[in-house]
């Protein structure tokens, strides 16, 4: 039984989760208080801390060549910090009204209890799977961790056929793809939406779809996967529809993930309707003063919609951290909110996209324009200018903006951040005309695309208004 409260002169910080919210959370708040005045104590599950989950498609694929590249902090760097950093430690379940936590030992199988005076929970996420026969199955991966990413190698190591299919056709899915036919293998992605890429719209999906296949990768869309079948050696062969068997050797799921909060639940923490923690601003679990919560176990505000969303990104799993480590440490910082900014790319094609789509601003019950507009990356005299289709939705009579989806080659990814700023500063269409954007020949066109499509959603929201 460890030391309790009352016996303890100093504070005690249990932070469950040692990637990006949980340690920034834990580094933030050792900077603001040294050791005589708060204890940290810190679990993670896992072989490794404080990486870049997004890193792992393109590990996998060999662009990044050692796993280590992926971490930038080391248990060791940790606990040299003042963090007390137990590895391969679970934590399997919370006394929220006792404050302490039961964590087990993943080596030896030793339980035991440790108290605690605040608590953040930065569990993470999980890989969906689906209920499916055959989804245990070996050869069937899902990619969220860096132990994750391992094992998918090692099986990719021992595995003497060419064979994948990516479940799903989302970030990680289309990612992964790319990596596989990078590796030499022939790959399907099944993928149950109308286009890959379902954080666009259909439209704009199409030009993922196209370059999916100017890959060599076979995509499948409107398809439901129904069974993994298995060979004779109980591993996977195969991928299954209701129409058609895929072959395969190996199996990624690329569905997507859900918040890891399934013991926030058994304590009774509040989730939305994601699965997902709920905070407030400051990111403390809300009716719960010294609990906070962060990372890809939490639900944050969509700025632009009103509306609680599941994003998982290591951006806002790392300002989570900070926020919540300048409150446990004493100081004050808020997270507002997100308005959805995300980028990907297939092969040289560049994907990006933010705030809301077509049937998010339905469902949030806003009347809007769309407008799409093709444009270059550099004047069109310039060497290297390559086209861009850029898709923005304004709304009704306001003009205020909405989203933006961008998908084109080299320099187009990074141009939603104008739009992402746009968003957050709640500017209109019209607004956006105006602004001083950096022009060169090398860099843009004289009108930069994203502006070119706010003047031609200026026309539409007029001509809407007038209607």
């Amino acid at each position: 039984m460890s030391m309790s409260r009352a016996s303890r002169s100093q504070e005690r910080l249990v932070v469950v989760g040692g990637d990006a919210a949980g340690m920034s959370a834990a580094s933030q708040a050792r900077r603001l208080k040294g050791p005589d005045e708060l204890e940290i104590v810190a679990f993670e599950r896992g072989h490794f801390t404080s990486y870049s989950a997004c890193g792992i498609p393109y590990w996998v694929g060999g662009d990044v060549e050692d796993r280590d590249q992926l971490i930038a902090r080391s248990p060791e760097e940790h606990r040299a910090r003042g963090i007390d950093l137990r590895m391969r430690t679970e934590v399997t379940e919370l006394d929220v009204e006792g404050g302490r936590v039961r964590s087990r030992d993943l080596e030896s199988g030793a339980e035991a209890w440790t108290s605690y005076d605040k608590l953040v929970l930065a569990t993470g996420a999980h890989p969906m799977r689906p209920s499916l026969p055959g989804i245990d199955a070996p050869g069937v991966h899902g990619v969220q961790t860096l132990d994750d990413g391992q094992a998918l190698l090692d099986t990719l190591a021992r595995t003497a056929g060419r064979r994948a299919v990516v479940i799903g056709a989302g970030y990680i899915g289309v990612e992964m793809a790319e990596a596989l036919i990078n590796r030499g293998y022939e790959v399907t992605v099944v993928n149950r939406g109308q286009e890959p890429m379902s954080t666009l719209d259909p439209d704009m999906g199409r030009l993922v779809h196209e370059a999916m296949e100017g890959l060599g990768i076979t995509m499948v869309n409107d398809a439901e996967v129904t069974k993994i079948l298995t060979g004779e050696d109980g591993r996977v062969r195969a991928v299954a529809t209701e129409d058609a068997e895929y072959p395969a050797d190996v199996v990624v799921l690329g569905i997507g993930v859900r918040p890891e909060t399934a013991l926030a639940g058994a304590a009774g923490l509040p989730l939305g309707d994601h699965k997902g923690l709920l905070t407030d601003l400051a990111m403390r679990v809300r009716g719960h003063e010294n609990i906070w919560a962060g990372g890809d176990c939490v639900e944050v505000l969509d700025l632009v919609s009103g509306r609680e969303r599941h994003i998982a990104l290591g951006t806002h799993a790392n300002k989570h951290g900070q926020v919540i480590g300048a409150n446990v440490g004493g100081g004050y910082a808020t997270f507002p909110g997100v308005v959805g900014t995300a980028v990907s790319k297939v092969c040289d094609l560049e994907i990006a996209r933010t705030g809301l789509r077509e049937k998010d601003a339905r469902r949030a019950g806003l009347r809007f324009e769309t407008v799409i507009i093709e444009s270059t990356s550099r004047a069109g005299y310039y060497p290297g200018a390559d086209p861009m289709k850029v898709k923005m939705l304004a709304e009704h009579r306001t003009g205020r903006l909405l989203g933006v989806q961008i998908v084109g080659r080299e320099g187009a990814a990074k141009r939603v951040d104008i739009a992402a700023v746009a968003l957050t500063a709640c500017m209109t269409v019209e607004q956006m005309t105006a602004l001083d954007l950096g022009y060169a020949p090398p860099f843009s066109p004289v009108w930069d695309p994203i502006l070119v499509a706010a003047r031609k959603a200026v026309t539409a929201v007029r001509a809407g208004s007038a209607s």
